[in-house]
Parts: structure tokens; C-alpha cells; sequence
């Protein structure tokens, strides 16, 4: 069999011992690629040409482990509806961190490869249809410019898991700038021992903030950074209405790419309290609640940082709130700035809140779908028919083209921001579960269909039209399901 190429340097294992646990996946019997993401593989240097299909599913179920990977399950915890709780990789495992052509580090690692120290009861094992979802919506994400981790490999296991009832196998190939996250220094913190912390610390910034390891204070440098990227992340996810559905601590990614595509899904009608997930009863995880959830988070994170912030621990939670409070204002800012470039709007002018707010107002008492709506605008003609010739959409439209009007960029710059901002697809959920429904059944036809179909979201193309529809009253999806 000849390689595909891996190059692994696995610097995880330099961590002290306690983060971590040595062990291989579990063999499965008859795997079998479902799909294999060569476009990504080409990104990381990787060719497969040379392997037999049978091949390529023995390396990818971990039946055949690649030259050198070492693999390992991650210990961290994590605070689960803002409850905390001991975790760890409990169906998944860590081969190694691959370098790429272009120097880049990239975590690769199997969801669904048995169990682990850290399964607590569970059986290690996946579903196809969960699998799948995770490799759609994260290549999805990544070609709408949203930070996320990737999709290498699905596999059929050939074996059933059960759940409500049994389901067909499944095993994924993730690829991460790391895990790495917020529960990783929860589970550290837990150790009582500052030696590990600051180690913890070092290699965070040394893998993900390697221009400001050199600060005198290294933890004080890792949460001012952390915070900054999460607050990119929640306003991407906010611009293509997306909705993570379980931020969990453990969730929280470090280096800020979006990871865990559970009972994610993607808003149709805008409404603040969207809410996808069966198990969030209460909306803590709503659309319009992920960035005060992700402060929340945040401040979990500060908190593990405090032993090694500052000697004196009243000093140093005072330096934690101060960055903590930082968040607010960098995120409305950030926030602000997005909505302005889904209107093509530059400049900061003083009626812009008033013009974004009122407008998102009339957007959730009218129903109307979030990713269409921002396309209807793009052409530069007021759209008509219902809801668009309602008076309070007109004389909202009226006060835009205003504001566009003064701004020192002329209408086609001001279009293509929009353009650039503004999905024209997105992986609606009714095609989603159709897709997934199907593939379980053995028809992965439809599922290959919608990736082609979101492959390019911000450029138009023939034959979107069924990708782009929202869904008729009997196909909406009213919950999504972890599947774990």
C-alpha cells in the first residue's frame, strides 16, 4: 500500500500526561468509504491516488494505522448547559498533528473509533446520519468564510450502533487547527497544579498566537486573544444565521474555529429566539443568546487562568473582569460592522443602529427568510410583492438607499460588499435531514447534490433554486438531535 502522505509531529504528547490517554482505535469489520474529500486532501499535501478503495477505508476506520500517528484520546471537562462535568474524547481519537506543504498544523482525528477511558458508560461508536451532518455543515461553513473545523473522511463501519433503534455505523476524519478549548484548561485547572497551567499555557500560544508568546504575561496575552477570536467567530455565525445549538465549554474552541456539529441547523424565517436543539428546553443556546453565551464561556476560561494571572488572586480577577468586560463592546462593534456590509454600507455613521435595529424589528414581525431577504437587496431595486410593499418596509428601504447615497462609495462597490457578505445558499435544514434521510437508506445521491449546491454559496448558479426555497410548512425542521 503506498501512503498518502501524512507527516505527522504530534507536540500534544510533550503536554504533561495527565491531559491525555495512549490507546488505538477500535477495529470495525467491514468499513467502507462513503466519501472522501479530496479537495481538502490536496490542501494538506495528501494523495490517494495510490491506495485501493478497501484501502482507503482500513486507514480511515483505524483498522490500518498511517506511519507515524500517535494516537491518543484528550482528557478535558466542561461546563454542559452551565453545568460542569468531567468529559473527555469518549468516541474519539487523536492520530496525530499532520504538517502541510504550506507549514500549517493540523489535527487529524476519528469520531466514532470505540471507546475510551473517558466514555462513561457510552460505546464509543457513531452514526452515519451524525457523521455526515458534521462533514456537510462544516464544509458548508468553510465555503461561506466561516471559521470551522473540516471534513476529511466519512467511513461505513458495517456495523450497527444503537440508539432509539439501531443505526448504520460511522466513523469521521476531523480536521482541526487543534482541540484545544475551553474545557481542555477546565480539566487542567482541576489538576491543582500551576506548573501544568502555565505548560498549557506556552503551548496554546506557541500552536495558535505565536506572535505574542513573548509577553510578560503570557496568560493575560492568551485571554485578551481568545476573546477577540471568539467575538469573530459569533458575528460570522450570526451573519449566515447559523445556530451551533450546544455551546457547551467544551465546544469552545480555542483557536477559534467553530467545532461539534450536533443539533446544529441554519435560521429560515429571522427570529431572535430560534432555537433547533431537543434538549435546549429553555433557549439558553437561542440565536440571539450565543454572544452573551459565548461571554459566559469566557469568563469560564478567565477563571482557569486566574492561579497564573497574577500572584495575588484579587489582582487577578480584577484583570480577568476588565478583559471579560472588553467583550461586549468589541463584539457590538464587530457586530455593527458586519451588519453594515450585509447593507453595502461603509463609514460609521450616527443613525446606522436605529437604521439596523428597526430593520430587524420589521424582518421578525414580517417572517421574512434571513438568507433571502439580504439577497433580494443585492440587485439594487427595491423588491416587490409580499411582505416588500408594506409600508414600513418602503420607508425603511427609503432611509437605506438615503444612507447609501451618502457614502463615499458608489452603488456597484457598495453591491459587491454585499455580494461578499451575503450567502446566496446556505445548507437549509429540511435539505439537510432530506439528504441525510436518504443517505442512512443507501441513496447518497441527494447528499452529494447538496454539496455541489453549496460548494459556492455567494455566487449565483443555475439549478439553486430547490437549495435556496424555503421550506413548505410540512418540511420544516422544528428540532435537531445530537445523535451521540
Amino acid at each position: 500500500m503506498t501512503g498518502p502522505g501524512f507527516h505527522f509531529d504530534n507536540t500534544y504528547l510533550d503536554l504533561p500526561e495527565a491531559l491525555y490517554s495512549k490507546l488505538s482505535p477500535v477495529p470495525v469489520t467491514q468499513p467502507e468509504i462513503v466519501i472522501l474529500n479530496l479537495p481538502l486532501a490536496t490542501e494538506m499535501g495528501l494523495d490517494f491516488s495510490g491506495m485501493s478503495p478497501d484501502e482507503q477505508a482500513a486507514l480511515f476506520a483505524g483498522n490500518v494505522l498511517p506511519e507515524g500517528a500517535e494516537p491518543l484520546a484528550q482528557a478535558y471537562a466542561g461546563h454542559q448547559f452551565g453545568h460542569f462535568t468531567t468529559l473527555g474524547d469518549g468516541r474519539a481519537i487523536l492520530l496525530g498533528e499532520h504538517f502541510t506543504p504550506a507549514g500549517q498544523r493540523m489535527d487529524v482525528q476519528f469520531k466514532g473509533s470505540g471507546r475510551t477511558p473517558y466514555s462513561r458508560g457510552g460505546d464509543g461508536r457513531a452514526a452515519l446520519g451524525p457523521m455526515l451532518r458534521e462533514y456537510v455543515i462544516s464544509e458548508a461553513m468553510h465555503a461561506l468564510k466561516v471559521p470551522t473545523t473540516r471534513s476529511l473522511a466519512v467511513v461505513a463501519t458495517g456495523e450497527q450502533v444503537h440508539r432509539e433503534t439501531d443505526l448504520p455505523g460511522a466513523i469521521l476524519t476531523r480536521i482541526a487547527c487543534s482541540h484545544l478549548r475551553v474545557g481542555t484548561f477546565e480539566y487542567a485547572i482541576m489538576q491543582q497544579d500551576k506548573e501544568m497551567m502555565r505548560s498549557l499555557v506556552d503551548y496554546t500560544l506557541d500552536r495558535h498566537f505565536p506572535s505574542i508568546e513573548d509577553t510578560a504575561n503570557k496568560a493575560l496575552a492568551l485571554l485578551e486573544a481568545v476573546v477577540e477570536k471568539q467575538a469573530d467567530l459569533v458575528t460570522n455565525w450570526m451573519r449566515v444565521g447559523f445556530v451551533h445549538g450546544v455551546m457547551n465549554t467544551d465546544n469552545m474552541a480555542l483557536s477559534g474555529e467553530t467545532i461539534d456539529y450536533g443539533p446544529c441547523a441554519f435560521m429560515d424565517s429571522f427570529d431572535p429566539g430560534t432555537v433547533f436543539s431537543s434538549i435546549d428546553h429553555k433557549g439558553r443556546y437561542a440565536y440571539a443568546n450565543q454572544p452573551s453565551i459565548v461571554q459566559w464561556n469566557l469568563a469560564r476560561f478567565a477563571e482557569t487562568l486566574l492561579p497564573i494571572l497574577d500572584d495575588n488572586i484579587k489582582h487577578a480577577s480584577e484583570i480577568a473582569e476588565q478583559v471579560l468586560r472588553s467583550f461586549g463592546p468589541l463584539h457590538k462593534e464587530k457586530w455593527f460592522s458586519m451588519m453594515r456590509a450585509k447593507l453595502g454600507l461603509t463609514g460609521d455613521r450616527e443613525d446606522d443602529e436605529s437604521l439596523v435595529t428597526d430593520l430587524l424589528d420589521w424582518m421578525h414581525g414580517a417572517e421574512v427568510d434571513y438568507t433571502n431577504f439580504f439577497r433580494d437587496l443585492v440587485p439594487g431595486d427595491r423588491p416587490h410583492g409580499k411582505p416588500y410593499d408594506d409600508e414600513a418596509f418602503v420607508a425603511w428601504y427609503a432611509r437605506w438607499q438615503e444612507r447609501l447615497a451618502r457614502d463615499q462609495k458608489d452603488l456597484e462597490a457598495s453591491l459587491a460588499l454585499m455580494g461578499a457578505s451575503n450567502p446566496v445558499v446556505i445548507p437549509r435544514n429540511h435539505k439537510v435531514e432530506q439528504a441525510l434521510d436518504a443517505a442512512t437508506n443507501g441513496d447518497l445521491q441527494p447528499f452529494r447534490d447538496l454539496l455541489d449546491a453549496l460548494e459556492k454559496p455567494y455566487q449565483n448558479q443555475s439549478g439553486l433554486t430547490p437549495y435556496q426555497s424555503p421550506p413548505k410548512p410540512e418540511e420544516k425542521v422544528l428540532q435537531t438531535f445530537c445523535g451521540t
